[in-house]
């Protein structure tokens, strides 16, 4: 009996590792099913469940999973706290980190090492290199990944000086490390310093290290989404044999750019083509307004045999936004939820847009409703639906819940707002919100601020103060031609020639001229 029972939990346990082994193809949800249907969940499935959430950046349905088992006085190991850390490292409270790292010392796993390495990790992520540094100064049994774990950190924080110390005395500078600074610096724009520890000539006689070439990717990928095809192409060409990390990046790099013609050469020349590569095409495409190209490629990398993930149907969804075509829409989104991927906040974001796009706001809702957690694109896109809609008391209502929920809103969110209010002659609402950005969210306006509160108090009647409020910002880079031309239009709508006249000679003194028709 008792055999047949372990027999019985062991090939659940199998089955539960097969669905989440390849767990980035969308099979997380039957994985979970299983999970959930076990006669006896015991660590391991545990270990498999949380780590493959972590993986994929679910880390609400890992902690929630992990708190969960805690309850029914499942004892963590060391595996389950280490894949628990990882998905700590995600956007959570520091009391939430702070509770697992106290809850490693109770069940004395502070000596284990893969452990410490994951808790300095976690604590660089959260921009906290003070707790990290605790850490790795009570972990006595070091390897390369704790010091470049501690590294990484300083990196992070932009603590360069600290950085070069702990680099100056690493007992072996692995080439991860010498990435770590090269990259650290590209990511915090100073390219040329990046160059230097790049390509100086004392950086290859004392390492002695024979391949540059993952650091060149990282430069690489930093000019690639900076847009800058010239140093991108410069860089591409002297790495002897580039690695698909390099084809990539400089397919990418083309399409910031919008050259879509080299950057369909890079794709075709590239030795070996990955989900990356096919990925890069499709969103390259649809950011540059070729929905159609964006389309057939996502059907093309199909046939192919690769498995879509969130981020490549994340950008076909955005080429169905710019084409507004529902249908295809309405198909993906059958794709998308058999492979399990409707809860992902980049795919749900693209299909709120895409329902709305298309007229379905109740499309756009549900899908909203669908993405577990929501990040502020989530909410903005929602409040962006509404208003392309011209449901005012709907998005005001949103808008309520949205701070309820204690998400911060930013820029986007006001301009959403604002265009909402002005094309519903909102405008007490608007002041309100036009004031508040500021001085209760700290934002300064900008040029889209202004422009749709020109046009409001324009098309309004309200053309004095219009004039005033665009007459406040001349000169300083915050006023364009559209809140010009709104009130040029305001000032026709109501016959005010005089002052139509006085707006035309400030956008000749500014050099500004009126777009045709």
């Amino acid at each position: 009996m008792l055999a047949s029972r372990s027999m019985k939990c062991l090939t659940e346990t199998r089955s539960l590792g097969t669905q989440c082994l390849p767990a980035e193809s969308g099979r997380i949800s039957h994985a979970r099913k299983l999970f959930d249907e076990m006669s006896h969940r015991d660590s391991v499935a545990l270990n498999a469940m949380i780590a493959s959430y972590s993986q994929l950046g679910l880390h609400q349905e890992a902690l929630s999973l992990f708190w969960r088992m805690r309850t029914c006085d499942t004892r963590p190991d060391h595996s389950t706290l280490t894949a628990t850390l990882s998905a700590c490292a995600g956007d959570f409270e520091l009391r939430l980190r702070t509770n697992i790292h106290v809850l490693v010392l109770v069940l004395g796993y502070q000596s284990y090492l893969p452990i410490n390495n994951a808790l300095i990790d976690m604590y660089g992520k959260c921009l906290n290199p003070s707790n990290a540094t605790r850490v790795f100064d009570e972990t006595h049994l070091r390897n390369e990944v704790t010091w470049c774990s501690l590294l990484f950190v300083h990196m992070k924080s932009c603590q360069f000086d600290i950085a070069y110390k702990v680099f100056s005395i690493m007992p072996s500078r692995v080439e991860i490390a010498w990435n770590i600074m090269i990259a650290g610096h590209a990511l915090q724009g100073e390219v040329e310093l990046s160059s230097i520890w790049l390509h100086g000539t004392w950086f290859y006689i004392k390492s002695g290290w024979s391949s540059a070439v993952e650091a060149m990717n990282s430069l690489l990928s930093f000019y690639a989404e900076q847009g800058r095809a010239g140093d991108a192409i410069r860089v591409f060409e002297s790495i002897v044999t580039p690695s698909q990390v390099s084809w990539n990046a400089i397919i990418d790099a083309n399409m910031k750019v919008g050259d879509m013609n080299k950057a369909f050469q890079a794709f075709q020349w590239a030795p070996e083509k990955n989900i990356v590569s096919w990925t890069s095409m499709i969103s390259g495409y649809a950011r540059n307004g070729h929905g159609e190209p964006a389309v057939n490629f996502f059907i093309e990398m199909v046939r192919n045999r690769l498995r879509p993930d969130d981020f490549s149907f994340g950008a076909v969804i955005h080429a169905c936004s710019s084409l507004a075509v529902l249908g295809t829409g309405k198909m993906l989104y059958g794709c998308i939820v058999h492979s399990g991927f409707n809860g992902y906040a980049y795919v749900g974001n693209g299909l709120i847009n895409l329902y709305a796009k298309c007229g379905d706001i109740e499309g756009s809702n549900r899908a909203f409703r669908e993405i577990p957690d929501k990040d502020l694109i989530s909410w903005n896109a929602m409040l962006f639906a509404f208003g392309l809609h011209g449901k005012p008391n709907q998005a005001l209502k949103f808008y309520k819940e949205m701070m309820m929920t204690g998400v911060k809103p930013d820029k986007v969110t006001f301009i959403g707002l604002l265009m909402t209010c002005s094309h519903s002659g909102l405008i007490e609402e608007s002041h309100k919100f036009y004031k508040t950005m500021t001085s209760i969210h700290g934002l300064s306006p900008e040029t889209d601020h202004v422009a749709c509160m020109v046009d409001m108090l324009g098309r309004g009647g309200y053309i004095a103060e219009a004039k005033d409020l665009a007459n406040k910002y001349l000169g300083t880079g915050t006023l364009d031609i559209s809140s010009y031309e709104s009130l040029l239009g305001a000032c026709s709508a109501h016959q005010d020639w005089k002052e139509a006249e006085m707006v035309r000679q400030a956008m000749l003194e500014e050099g500004l001229k009126k777009m045709p028709g």
